[in-house]
């Protein structure tokens, strides 16, 4: 009924995705492969429950 109160949860995780890049870019820059890489697998973590969270609005 009030669905337009309800938060986004997709926006919240996207800036989280977009944060976890850009420092994983930072990390590249510095030569900190390692961190780079951890950060990388993180966003894509994010990424996949964006994912899941889209297919399952799409699906209800």
């Amino acid at each position: 009924m009030f669905s337009f109160f309800t938060r986004n949860p997709i926006k919240k995780l996207n800036k989280q995705y977009e944060a976890k890049l850009e420092q994983a870019m930072h990390a590249q820059r510095n030569g900190d492969i390692r961190t780079y890489s951890m950060l990388t697998a993180e966003a894509e973590k994010i990424n996949d429950e964006m994912i899941a969270i889209e297919q399952s609005q799409k699906a209800g």
